[in-house]
């Protein structure tokens, strides 16, 4: 019953409307209407107001035509640059972009799905229970939107979201909490021909700290890592002030605790020998999320698998997404896959038939629920 041309046209005219994030305000009015003219009731709530950007989340809900549990599924509308002018080209049946920006199928791939099911259900008047729906804001700015959803006009307790990169049919039950690390190194600046001896280094500091430090792959629950470093202007000034950002993930909070302490001390310690001052912020931006295997989510979601004939399996991810935001205020929530290849990149694509099969898979757990 899905439309495969319709399905395919509405995700290249999606992917053609700016949204970068905190800048959706274009693709959610747009998304809002879309979803209106389907039959359902949609707000707008304030979290942009909250972070700076130009438009809340966009929350839907279709009444139900029968008495089932309600469910949600959550997709996010911005994307990463460069994502303005996208121009996407279809080859042998695989989407990509011209090449020059990403493609934006992270996540507009998902909302695709959604929404392609949703008029399905109306078209051919199918039995449903009630039905929701939240496009979020500012996802990959550090989940922002999912942070500061209004809630309260949210009924479901389980929740789908359509936003990783595996095939449909990968359910991802375990996904990893993050802490963020600010650092500033403040050191001595001075003549660094004349008397450079008077001066302490922030880089040199920085480089003795990250030298100690254990990074990248930690175990296989645990990461970790030094992502940018800020510092210096000439080279004749000892550097007295470098900035950096680093992050550590794990699927254990314990592990996470740590590893972000590991990270500390070894900033500490190496500004102590240096006689440099280290100013550190550490920040936890959201928590773990493990569902078990055997909950009824995935067991609904395996059998709305098995109707359509395809694959399912559980599997765990390294990244942050709405799932771990929802799972934290009390929504069971699950991150399917939807076919997004090498998201973030000027590589993205993303095949037809991945995209159909997404919204067989939103089609089919709607009709599968109980």
């Amino acid at each position: 019953m899905i439309n495969r041309e319709r399905i395919v046209g509405e995700f290249l005219k999606y992917v053609q409307i700016d949204s970068l994030t905190k800048k959706e305000g274009n693709f959610a009015k747009f998304i809002a209407e879309e979803l209106k003219a389907i039959g359902l009731d949609v707000y707008v709530d304030d979290a942009g107001e909250k972070i700076g950007g130009d438009t809340g989340n966009v929350i839907g809900r279709l009444k139900g035509t029968k008495s089932a549990p309600s469910i949600l599924f959550s997709c996010h509308m911005d994307t990463v640059t460069p994502g303005q002018g996208i121009k996407p080209v279809i080859k042998e049946d695989v989407i990509y972009s011209d090449g020059t920006t990403i493609l934006g199928g992270d996540n507009k791939a998902g909302i695709a799905a959604v929404i392609e099911a949703l008029r399905v259900i109306k078209e051919n008047n199918l039995t449903h229970g009630d039905i929701e729906v939240a496009f979020s804001i500012a996802e990959e700015g550090g989940l922002f939107g999912a942070k500061n959803l209004d809630y309260s006009k949210i009924e479901s307790k389980l929740a789908f979201v359509l936003d990783s990169g595996g095939d449909p049919g990968q359910i991802i039950v375990k996904g990893p909490a993050q802490d963020k690390i600010n650092v500033k190194i403040i050191g001595k600046p001075a003549h660094a021909g004349v008397a450079p001896e008077e001066g302490v280094s922030a880089i040199q500091v920085a480089a003795a700290a990250i030298n100690r430090m254990k990074l990248l792959r930690i175990d296989e629950e645990t990461t970790a890592n030094i992502g940018v470093i800020q510092g210096g202007q000439v080279t004749n000034i000892v550097c007295p002030e470098v900035g950096i950002k680093a992050e550590a993930r794990s699927l254990n909070d314990e592990k996470l605790d740590q590893q972000t302490a590991h990270m500390v001390a070894c900033f500490k310690e190496a500004a102590e020998e240096f006689s440099a001052k280290a100013e550190i912020e550490t920040e936890r931006m959201y928590g773990a999320f493990v569902v078990d295997e055997k909950d009824e989510i995935v067991k609904l979601v395996k059998k709305a698998c098995a109707k359509m004939g395809i694959n399912a399996f559980t599997d765990s991810s390294g990244g942050g997404s709405d799932t771990n935001i929802l799972n934290g205020n009390g929504i069971k929530a699950v991150n399917l896959g939807i076919g997004e290849r090498k998201p973030h990149t000027l590589e993205e694509h993303l095949k037809i038939d991945d995209l159909v099969n997404s919204a067989r898979l939103v089609l089919s757990i709607i009709e599968t629920v109980e």
